[in-house]
């Protein structure tokens, strides 16, 4: 692989074991890829595999024992967990399948609430913009317990993109909702790459979810072991059940 360190999201030769002796689990071994600029991967692979370890270690929330990232830009390694902490604050998104909304705060205070822990006051016309975006203008006010499952993530999906992030890290973002909820999730994932940009990288089992992204990275036993170029639910299916190389 040629390394461009300029990418979005870098990961060359990063290995992750937890334990030691007979009791090691290698939950990555060697997995280098790029993920380009305005791009959409999702990542797939059975339970196991190592798909929620790759994506905390590219986003920094875990401490890779081999190998090397690049986020945004920054080589990992050499980032103490201060500056590792700034630079998810500053550059990078999450979005997770639980929404982690505090329940006695609004909409808009959720969104906020990143920021002002961080000691910085986001002007409000900054959140009503990241809650107009995914379409919640209306519900600034309402507190998470007021709206549904779909309202819910999308508020936790403005409280990401509030900073306009360069990466958006998803952990099966559409496993609590139901299909027709998921898809106006997914269509908003979407348009955030095709409209503002942002790579995304997306941790899912779901092959229809997969169908939304550019590319999809099939992970076995800590490698990977295929890609497949966007495709339908169908095909995505087919391949993750085969778990050959595409």
């Amino acid at each position: 692989m040629t390394i461009n360190d300029q990418a979005p999201v870098v990961l060359h030769e990063l290995a992750r074991h937890h334990g030691s002796g007979e009791g090691r689990v290698d939950a990555l071994r060697g997995v280098s890829h790029v993920f380009g600029a305005g791009t959409f991967t999702a990542v797939m692979g059975p339970s196991g595999s190592g798909k929620s370890t790759l994506l905390q270690c590219a986003a920094g929330l875990d401490i890779p024992n081999g190998g090397q990232v690049w986020l945004a830009g920054q080589a990992l390694a050499a980032l103490d967990e201060k500056a590792r902490t700034v630079l998810r604050r500053d550059q990078v998104g999450f979005v997770f399948q639980a929404y982690n909304l505090l329940p006695g705060l609004s909409a808009a205070d959720n969104v906020a609430l990143p920021l002002r822990l961080a000691g910085r006051r986001p002007a409000r016309s900054q959140v009503r913009e990241a809650l107009a975006r995914v379409g919640l203008a209306d519900q600034a006010r309402r507190r998470p317990g007021e709206l549904s499952g779909g309202q819910q993530q999308r508020v936790a999906l403005a409280r990401a993109m509030l900073t306009r992030p360069r990466v958006l890290f998803a952990d099966e973002p559409t496993g609590a909702l139901d299909r027709t909820t998921g898809r106006r999730v997914l269509d908003l994932l979407r348009r955030t790459v095709d409209e503002e940009g942002v790579t995304v990288v997306m941790v899912t089992h779901d092959p229809m979810a997969a169908s939304y992204a550019d590319q999809v990275l099939f992970l076995a036993d800590g490698q990977i072991v295929g890609t497949l170029p966007r495709s339908d639910a169908d095909r995505i299916a087919a391949a993750m059940n085969h778990l050959e190389p595409v």
